[in-house]
């Protein structure tokens, strides 16, 4: 609380000092007797009557030195408005997400990596793109996240074919993100091959990205030099691919295309060689892209100086009754 005139508030503070001059000066009725004996056995009587009558308008002078210094409230009024993000995650799901290089697979590690990014949001429309051969939506873009994580979480290598197609989950991303109402877009692709299938090349791809105002973050996953690939053979269990020549075949990543990708639409790329390191790529990338809150202030004062007065009348028209009432008798 605060006070327009508080000047007024000293008075307040001398109160009590008035307060004892006035009953030590103030004139006392007296009435003459030839003799006073009789008036000795007369008891002095205080009751809520007599404490109205001494106290209340020192009450009332209280009360009009708190009006006058005007009493006031600041309500602070905040208005909040926040634009969320649109963010989709374009997941490679081919046979050479299986290497494990990243334990225990590089698509379960980026699955694990990518459901800790998507709970620490919020306000963000996010949605999951899975990409092989083909490109499929998993989830569109959405605000509900246990959803997503459920459809996330079911995610299998193989879901979209064997081969890589770049070009056509970032289209097929595009398409998503460009019915959103939201300012900033972004598209993280998260990939550890090279583009070796569909119509779109992932260049041509990325210029209709930038020309969207789209961001894409791209993440290549797996240790330099490739990994052997697992796979699972009816009769001898756990296998790895060979080359023709008995060679474990290695995957094979193309950096220098994401890496143009990454500059064509400004946004930027990150290698992962363990999942340590994937995980702080997650966290740059959350750094990076901030849900934009503004928030403006608004002050309104809230005037209690007619209470103060609706009180003060209230009290004198109380002390002009005691005072209409008053009387004195002696026996």
């Amino acid at each position: 609380m605060t006070f327009a005139n508080p000047l007024f508030l000293i008075l307040l503070a001398l109160l009590p000092a008035f307060m004892i001059w006035h009953k030590k000066w103030q004139r006392k009725p007296y009435i003459q007797f030839s003799k006073t004996k009789e008036l000795q056995n007369i008891k002095k009587h205080t009751n809520l009557f007599t404490m109205l009558q001494n106290y209340l308008p020192y009450l009332i002078l209280a009360i009009l030195i708190l009006a006058l210094a005007r009493p006031q409230t600041n309500l602070e009024i905040k208005e909040v408005k926040s634009e969320g993000i649109s963010i989709i995650t374009a997941l490679d799901v081919s046979g050479s997400m299986a290497a494990e290089d990243l334990l225990p697979n590089r698509l379960i590690a980026a699955k694990k990596t990518i459901e800790s990014f998507i709970n620490k949001r919020n306000l963000d429309q996010i949605g999951l793109i899975i990409f092989g051969s083909a490109a499929y939506t998993q989830c569109p873009l959405t605000l509900d996240y246990s959803l997503l994580n459920n459809l996330l979480s079911k995610v299998e290598i193989g879901a979209a074919g064997q081969e890589t197609a770049i070009g056509m989950a970032i289209a097929t991303a595009l398409n998503r993100l460009k019915e959103s109402k939201t300012k900033n877009k972004i598209l993280i692709l998260v990939t550890d091959g090279e583009n070796n299938k569909g119509k779109i090349s992932p260049l041509n791809a990325a210029q209709l990205a930038q020309t969207l105002g789209i961001k894409i973050y791209c993440i290549g996953i797996g240790k330099k030099g490739g990994a052997p690939i697992p796979y699972n053979h009816p009769n001898f269990g756990k296998q790895y691919y060979k080359d023709p020549y008995g060679r474990p075949l290695l995957t094979r990543l193309d950096e220098e295309t994401l890496k143009q990708i990454a500059n064509i639409t400004n946004g930027d790329y990150f290698r992962a060689e363990n999942i340590k390191e994937l995980e702080q790529i997650y966290k740059k990338i959350d750094a990076l892209e901030k849900t934009v809150v503004k928030t403006k202030t608004y002050n309104n004062t809230k005037e209690h100086f007619p209470k103060l007065l609706t009180l003060l009348l209230g009290l004198f028209i109380l002390n002009t009754l005691l005072k209409i009432k008053q009387t004195r008798t002696l026996p």
